[in-house]
């Protein structure tokens, strides 16, 4: 694994074509783990690379939950976070901007932040395209190009809803 990926090769990734299995829904059934529940799905791209999709969600606030998406790079045990859709529980502050804010958000692996020596996904941005844990799903699933069933046969015949 490369200590480090490019802002190209990070969008590279996180464009990869992703199918859910048929039974994704039931997949993310979220369990009890010391203090939060969580769930955990691998998918692989199209392109053979492997990912992995991260739920979780506090047992005490509703509001403090991510929905991570990482990839496993070959021959590595490690987990490279592309995305992270961040709930309404706690303040961020982007380091190198010194920019705080307090909300829902959405962290980005960079190649920047990863040369400073943050973690890859150190940088978030303030959103509003969600308001839980569901929401931010679908928005981390239309953002990191994913395709379930459903929408493989949508996109082929979306204009026969007939």
């Amino acid at each position: 694994m490369p200590s480090r990926y490019s802002d190209v090769e990070i969008a590279e990734m996180i464009k990869e074509r992703k199918l859910l299995p048929a039974n994704y829904r039931s997949r993310f059934a979220l369990r009890s783990k010391r203090g939060h529940k969580e769930r955990e799905l691998d998918i692989q791209g199209a392109r053979g690379s492997s990912y992995r999709l991260i739920l979780r969600q506090s047992d005490c606030n509703s509001m403090d939950f991510s929905v991570i998406l990482a990839i496993k790079p070959p021959e590595s045990n490690l987990l490279f976070r592309l995305r992270r859709y961040n709930g309404k529980s706690h303040e961020h502050t982007n380091q190198i901007e010194g920019i705080t804010f307090y909300g829902f958000h959405i962290h980005v692996a960079t190649e920047r932040y990863q040369e400073s020596g943050a973690r890859e996904d150190s940088y978030a941005e303030p959103t509003d395209r969600y308001s839980d844990l569901r929401s931010a799903l679908r928005c981390l699933l239309d953002d990191c190009g994913f395709a379930s069933p459903e929408r493989e046969q949508e996109s082929l015949f979306g204009e026969f809803d007939g």
